[in-house]
């Protein structure tokens, strides 16, 4: 392989890229990249889907458990820090493997991440005031309007980043997605070879299903009863996203336990509907149809890896 190469295994949620990315990089001597916004929380563990590490393999996993729950990651220091670690592995004679199905951060890390103007907090509180009055599905509507692929990639919940992609806008008359095509990648002397896994519709709420059927069976409640109890508040960002903001309703009794677990799998496949929008308009993956546990796959992308592989 080239000395300064990067291999990539994304695509939308419940489609075992880390047991390929695993079987990648015990095949070819690798160390694992982590490319998930959730995975980075310290604490978040089962609602997110980590590989515990039992099933590692002895794989070394990076960019896994490395902020606080009280921080906001961003994909500029995503690519910071990934790009760091990549160099490390590469520099240790191993094959870096990128993992995950968050896109912003792999664009931010091949393709670079446009950092933004200084907050405006005059701007920001007016925002605050309209999400507050007519709630963040309105900013999400508005952003659609001036700018599509952020809106697709933004949940029409997540209200921070909503109001930073709108604050972004209205301070530079661009949006944040052309902004994003002026920048550079922190890793210009690498080769990137990325795939990009997909499953039928059918498949992935089947295994959507099993895989929140376990999460609770697992201890999600547990784990997040003791986030709370250990003084993350139901504020920080990580109780947010998919999986954790559902289960503080059931906490505060907005549902029952049957009801969340069905809105979990409805949103998971929706969410895994965006990413494949979003996957779909990277360049230059090489699109692999058939889940990553699969050994056909994973002999499939070894020998696109090396020709002789098989």
């Amino acid at each position: 392989m080239n000395p300064h190469r990067l291999v990539a295994i994304l695509g939308p949620t419940a489609t075992g890229k880390s047991a390929l990315g695993i079987a990648l990089a015990t095949r070819f001597g690798g160390e694992v990249v982590s490319c998930d916004s959730t995975a980075v929380y310290r604490g978040f563990d089962i609602g997110t889907d980590k590989v515990p590490m039992a099933e590692r393999l002895g794989i070394p996993h990076h960019l896994v458990d490395v902020a606080d729950p009280l921080e906001e990651y961003s994909a500029a220091r995503y690519a910071r820090e990934a790009s760091a670690a990549i160099r490390e592995i590469t520099a240790r004679g191993r094959v870096p493997i990128l993992v995950g199905g968050t896109g912003l951060y792999y664009r931010a890390l091949t393709r670079g991440f446009f950092p933004g103007p200084a907050r405006d907090n005059e701007l920001r509180a007016r925002l605050e005031r309209i999400a507050d009055r007519r709630g963040p599905e309105y900013l999400h509507r508005w952003l659609q309007r001036v700018d599509p692929p952020s809106a697709v990639r933004i949940q029409s919940r997540d209200r921070k980043r909503l109001i930073r992609a709108i604050e972004v806008y209205r301070l530079t008359g661009r949006p944040l997605t052309e902004h994003f095509a002026d920048t550079a990648s922190p890793l210009p002397d690498y080769e990137v070879t990325a795939f990009a896994l997909q499953i039928p519709p059918e498949a992935t709420a089947e295994r959507v299903a099993r895989r929140v059927e376990a999460q609770f069976r697992q201890g999600l409640m547990d784990e997040v009863r003791g986030l709370l109890a250990a003084g993350v508040p139901e504020t920080a960002h990580p109780f947010t996203g998919l999986v954790y903001r559902q289960a503080l309703e059931l906490l505060r009794g907005v549902r029952d336990e049957a009801a969340t677990r069905e809105l979990i799998v409805r949103e998971n496949r929706q969410y895994a509907r965006r990413q494949l929008i979003w996957f779909r308009k990277e360049p230059n993956l090489q699109w692999i149809h058939a889940a990553g546990e699969r050994e056909d796959t994973q002999a499939q992308v070894a020998s696109a890896l090396v020709p002789d592989a098989r």
